[in-house]
């Protein structure tokens, strides 16, 4: 687990309207073998082939039902289902999200070969993965909306070898086995006796944080409730500061409130998305969010790719 790679494609990052060089809203999330989609506008699959990625989809979380965000899914469930899918696609999402998948089956006038299955999320739901977990968080959109929690698990201690060598533990097989957490019976000395993890590994650390709000007007006190010091913020920054009362009037996020949430979260690295169609170039964005925010800015543009490395004091 420790070793699992967790990797972001930034598919779709326009605003409501898409631009000849943005696509509606579409985060893919890789932590090791699983794909996860966040949000899923038209010309997702596009945005796949263009990037590579394949179609290996696990789950599709969708924050609201904005039609720039969810009208990719009917597309992508028609293309799976051509390519001869047949593990199960959860679509999960706020309130109205069983309406959404019914209406998805519908429009697709096919048999679907897999479930597609619906299930609806609210405030401080939890779905639990393989080493790690998706907990969704109220967002303020003027209507029912969500933001993601990306979290790992914690990892094992970091391993004593010579600790370990010191109380018999010979270099070998054993070592893989109490790193797994696992008590080893060894003889020295012509004496029998247990070494537990406990005994030669370092106190857990931390997995890696991924916080995806979606369309929302600040909400980081929040979040806070759930993680801080994330390692990647993606926050919605439609506007630059100098509309900071159109952002308030259609609930949406300028980017030097997306730096104040990055600084009071204690990000790693904060991504601006869902960039308004009538901006050309994200300067503004980049220079209002450093203004509140010390740390790393991005403003990806599409296909842009970032792979999270575990921190280096951990």
């Amino acid at each position: 687990m420790s070793g699992e790679t967790l990797q972001v494609y930034f598919l779709g990052t326009a605003g409501a309207l898409p631009t000849p060089l943005r696509n509606p809203p579409c985060i893919m999330v890789r932590r090791g073998s699983d794909t996860l989609l966040f949000d899923c506008g038209e010309g997702t699959q596009q945005q796949m082939m263009r990037s590579r990625t394949g179609f290996l989809v696990d789950a599709i979380f969708v924050t609201h039902w904005h039609a720039d965000h969810f009208l990719g899914i009917a597309g992508l469930v028609q293309t799976l289902s051509f390519m001869g899918r047949k593990d199960p696609l959860p679509v999960y999402g706020p309130a109205w999200v069983h309406e959404a998948v019914s209406a998805i089956r519908a429009l697709s006038r096919f048999s679907i070969k897999f479930s597609l299955s619906s299930v609806q999320l609210g405030h401080g739901s939890e779905i639990r993965f393989n080493g790690y977990s998706v907990r969704a968080f109220a967002t303020d959109h003027g209507m029912e909306s969500l933001g993601y929690v990306l979290a790992e698990d914690a990892r094992p201690g970091r391993f004593n070898r010579e600790r370990a060598i010191e109380l018999g533990v010979p270099p070998g097989p054993l070592f893989g086995r109490i790193q797994r957490g696992e008590t080893v019976c060894i003889i020295k000395g012509g004496v029998s006796r247990h070494v537990s993890p406990q005994d030669v590994m370092g106190p857990p650390r931390p997995g890696r944080t991924i916080v995806y709000t979606g369309d929302t007007r600040p909400v980081h006190h929040r979040i806070a409730e759930i993680t801080t010091s994330p390692d990647l913020l993606i926050h919605d920054a439609t506007y630059d500061d100098e509309c900071r009362d159109r952002a308030a009037e259609v609930f949406h996020t300028t980017a030097g409130e997306a730096g104040e949430a990055a600084r009071v979260l204690q990000a790693r690295i904060l991504a601006l998305v869902h960039i308004s169609s009538r901006y050309t170039s994200t300067a503004g964005h980049i220079r209002d969010a450093t203004r509140e925010f010390s740390g790393t800015v991005i403003a990806p543009s599409d296909m842009e790719f970032l792979e999270l490395p575990f921190r280096e004091d951990d």
